[in-house]
């Protein structure tokens, strides 16, 4: 009999964003492992058992769902967005790598999701239109020394970006510096968006300039979009879109 543990995206909050081959993972697992949020987006059903776990477990979590599957469960475990994107594939990984002895006869299957990132994106246009990057600005499994050093190699590349996790109730301070970096290092009228809770009724989304941004926009619902210097606003029919041209000319002549 496969062993077989999968590892599935949610994609940002609204149902019909779910692809079709997750609804499916989801139809025949016989359990569901996440975070708390995440696996309550899962209708209970018989055969079906649910294992919810806080945010700050996701190594054990792993193991668990990797020693159920050994033992022949149909296991799922369900990240928000895509579980290769700051989720839980990496985790999955980083626990195999270190004992990859311990659950050989368990086969990985990851199925993607929609991102917040990209989900946001479309509501707003095409911000990511040409060359980007996604940062993820907790500093809980890095130092702040390394997010400052990537953000600033990222402007000096003139990517646009899409700024993961920037500002806990904890540790607000972080964004304010991510700010501070931004402001100094940017023109003032830079594109900046800010896209709360995607998809989901309490969606809320602001497109603004760097002159204009302040860290209470932010919260860790929030998906933050910095436009490229080639970054552009346009309105169409009453709504307002960003978009990053295909064609760039930074740091070229003419």
């Amino acid at each position: 009999m496969t062993k077989l543990l999968t590892i599935a995206g949610l994609g940002p909050g609204d149902q019909n964003m779910v692809t079709p081959c997750v609804q499916e993972a989801i139809s025949s697992a016989t359990d569901v492992v996440g975070y708390i949020p995440y696996v309550a987006r899962i209708p209970p059903r018989d055969g079906l058992a649910l294992h919810p776990s806080d945010n700050r477990v996701e190594i054990e979590r792993a193991e668990f769902a990797l020693d159920m599957a050994a033992s022949g469960k149909r296991v799922l475990i369900v990240s928000s967005g895509d579980p290769g994107i700051f989720a839980m594939a990496a985790a999955v990984f980083e626990v195999l790598d270190k004992n990859p002895s311990r659950w050989t006869d368990v086969d990985i299957q990851i199925l993607p999701g929609v991102t917040a990132m990209l989900a946001a994106a479309a509501k707003i246009g095409a911000p990511l239109g040409h060359d980007f990057c996604a940062l993820n600005l907790s500093d809980n499994l890095k130092p702040w020394e390394l997010i400052e050093k990537r953000l600033l190699l990222a402007l000096e590349a003139d990517f646009a970006m899409a700024l993961y996790n920037p500002r806990s109730k904890s540790r607000p301070e972080g964004f304010e510096k991510v700010l501070t970096i931004l402001k100094n290092k940017c023109s003032e009228d830079r594109s900046i968006v800010f896209a709360r809770a995607i998809s989901t009724p309490e969606e809320r989304i602001k497109i603004t300039t760097l002159a204009l941004a302040k860290p209470e926009m932010a919260d860790m619902q929030t998906i933050v979009i910095l436009g490229s210097s080639q970054t552009k606003v346009l309105s169409q029919n009453g709504k307002i879109f960003a978009y990053t041209p295909r064609h760039s000319k930074f740091g070229l002549s003419n």
